[in-house]
C-alpha cells in the first residue's frame, strides 16, 4: 500500500518541512526561515524571493534590495533546472488543500462532474494581468490576496482567519465546481514557473509505454492528466518524456501504475532515473 503512495509522501513530508521552517522560529524559537515563501532568508544568510514578486516589484517602479534580486535568480536558477511545475506539486501548502480535494472527489465518484468550464490559459491571463497591474497601480498586485501568503502569515504570525478562508474557498471550489480548478484554471505561480520550468532536465518518462494495460489510473490521479497521452501513447512521434509544463512532477503516475510504465528521468532513463 505504501508503495503506491511513494512520492505522495515524499512530497508531503517536503511541504510539511518547508512549512515547519518557518514557523520554527515563531513557534519554538528556532531560527530557520524568517519571512514567508514571498521572501526570506534562511539561517540567517541566503536570501530567497519568489521570481513572480519580484517581477512584481519591479513593475511598480519600488526601489529593490539586491538581497531580494539574488534571492529571486537562486529560486529561478533552481525551477529552472529541476523543470515543471515542481513548486506547486513539492513546495506550495495550497498543493495539499487541492488534492484533498481531488481525492474526496475520486472517493465519492465525482471525477467528471465539473459544473465550470475554464479555459486553463485564463491562468496567463491573470498573470500578465497581475505585472500589468502591478504597474499602473504601483502595488503587487497578486499578494493583496495570494492564498499562499495567506496561509504563511496565518502560520508564522497568527492570522487565522484570512487563512481560514483561503483555505476553505479553495478546498470547496475544487471540490463543488472544478477539479484542479484553482491550480489549473485560474494561480498565476503556477502557470509562472511552468514557464520558468520549460528548460528543466528532470521529467517523469513513460519508459514502457508498450507495458500499458490502459487502466487509466494515471489518469485518475494525475493532477494534469492531458500531459500524460503525448509520451503514453507517442502521438505524433512524441518520446516518452512529459515535457509539458504543466506537469507538476509529482509522481502519481508512478506511485499508481502497476505496469511500472513510468518513472523519473534526467536527460533520458539511460542517465538516470528513479522509478
Amino acid at each position: 500500500m505504501l508503495n503506491k503512495k511513494r512520492f505522495l509522501l515524499w512530497r508531503r513530508a517536503t511541504q510539511l518541512m518547508v512549512l515547519f521552517a518557518f514557523v520554527a522560529g515563531p513557534w519554538l524559537g528556532i531560527s530557520i526561515a524568517k519571512g514567508t515563501l514571498a521572501s526570506s532568508v534562511w539561517f540567517d544568510a541566503i536570501p530567497l524571493t519568489d521570481l513572480f514578486v519580484l517581477l512584481q516589484s519591479l513593475a511598480t517602479g519600488h526601489p529593490v534590495a539586491l538581497g531580494a534580486i539574488v534571492g529571486a535568480l537562486l529560486i529561478g536558477l533552481f525551477y529552472a533546472m529541476i523543470g515543471g511545475r515542481v513548486f506547486c506539486g513539492w513546495v506550495c501548502p495550497i498543493n495539499m488543500v487541492t488534492d484533498g480535494a481531488q481525492g474526496l472527489r475520486r472517493l465519492l465518484g465525482w471525477r467528471k462532474a465539473s459544473v465550470l468550464r475554464l479555459d486553463k490559459r485564463l491562468r496567463y491571463v491573470i498573470m500578465i494581468a497581475c505585472l500589468a497591474g502591478s504597474l499602473i497601480s504601483g502595488v503587487i498586485i497578486w499578494e493583496l490576496i495570494n492564498p499562499i501568503n495567506l496561509v504563511m502569515r496565518t502560520l508564522v504570525f497568527g492570522l487565522w482567519l484570512g487563512g481560514f478562508i483561503a483555505i476553505s474557498s479553495i478546498f470547496l471550489f475544487d471540490f463543488f465546481l472544478l477539479s484542479n480548478g484553482w491550480c489549473g484554471h485560474i494561480c498565476p505561480v503556477g502557470a509562472f514557473y511552468g514557464l520558468v520550468g520549460k528548460p528543466g532536465v528532470v521529467h517523469v518518462a513513460a519508459v514502457r509505454r508498450l507495458a500499458c494495460n490502459n487502466c487509466g489510473d494515471c489518469f485518475t490521479y494525475c493532477p494534469e492528466p492531458q500531459v500524460i497521452s503525448p509520451a503514453l501513447r507517442g502521438t505524433h512521434g512524441h518520446g516518452i518524456h512529459i515535457k509539458d509544463v504543466d506537469c507538476l512532477r509529482c509522481g502519481r503516475c508512478i506511485d499508481v501504475c502497476e505496469q511500472q510504465v513510468f518513472e523519473f528521468s534526467i536527460n533520458g532513463p539511460g542517465a538516470f532515473s528513479v522509478k
